[in-house]
């Protein structure tokens, strides 16, 4: 884990940010920044923003106010797939995979560029999640759910982004598995440079692999800090939860 993961040139540059559904706010205020190589954890109770936090910046939703801007470029929820272009990856809460799929036909969705470039970048994800080598011909629907889990990463990396959004990785998961996945989060960022924003209820198993963390309570920013600091604090993460 990096100590010092730089900002000088954010992925992530969240300035003001008001965010919602039908002109209704549900973020309010947001300033928020990922870095290169950094995991910063996003935490808070059920129905805090997190999601909505996500959609936003993936180019989902529409800002409501204040501005927001991934890879070097600005995002207005008119056209998410140039943020995509950019190198932004996102791996939603439902996992969106294609259970009639086989889990190799899943991962070429996500797959760009030339054939020798495909072939990298899914030898570069297998690399990182081992345990799909053997599972090509399986159909997604058949997986269990930590291999479901494992997928719509692998799909998400085959892409090669240089900014990784994970929505609730750990829903309807076994805590062992949970920390197997954050760890393999940690090791995207160590490895490929990837600035990561992961949204997880396991509060203590995310700080332990994130750099930084921001906790959300009625849309609005309670806590943020180094992950070190968030974590040895229980009582001040407990206030903040509580609001």
């Amino acid at each position: 884990m990096s100590d010092t993961a730089s900002l000088t040139a954010p992925v992530v540059d969240v300035s003001g940010l008001d965010a919602g559904y039908g002109g209704a706010a549900v973020v309010r205020d947001l300033r928020l920044a990922v870095g290169a190589g950094e995991v910063v954890a996003l935490l808070g109770p059920n129905g805090a923003g997190k999601t909505t936090t996500l959609l936003t910046l993936s180019g989902l939703l529409a800002p409501i106010a204040g501005t927001v801007e991934v890879l070097g470029g600005p995002v207005d929820g008119t056209r998410p797939h140039l943020v995509a272009r950019r190198g932004l990856a996102h791996v939603p809460e439902d996992r969106s995979l294609f259970f009639d799929l086989t889990v190799d036909e899943n991962l070429r969705l996500g797959l760009t560029g030339t054939r020798s470039s495909r072939r990298a970048a899914y030898e570069r994800a297998m690399e990182l999640l081992p345990p799909l080598r053997n599972l090509g011909s399986r159909k997604a629907g058949l997986l269990s759910g930590g291999e479901q889990q494992m997928l719509a990463m692998g799909r998400a990396l085959v892409s090669e982004p240089k900014c990784l959004l994970v929505d609730e990785m750990s829903l309807g998961l076994a805590p062992i598995i949970v920390e197997r996945l954050l760890s393999i989060v940690r090791d995207v960022a160590d490895q490929t440079r990837c600035g990561v924003l992961v949204v997880e209820q396991h509060v203590q198993m995310a700080l332990a692999v994130a750099d930084r963390g921001y906790v959300l309570n009625n849309g609005r920013v309670r806590l943020e800090g180094p992950a070190s600091e968030l974590s040895s604090n229980r009582e001040l993460l407990e206030e903040s939860y509580l609001g």
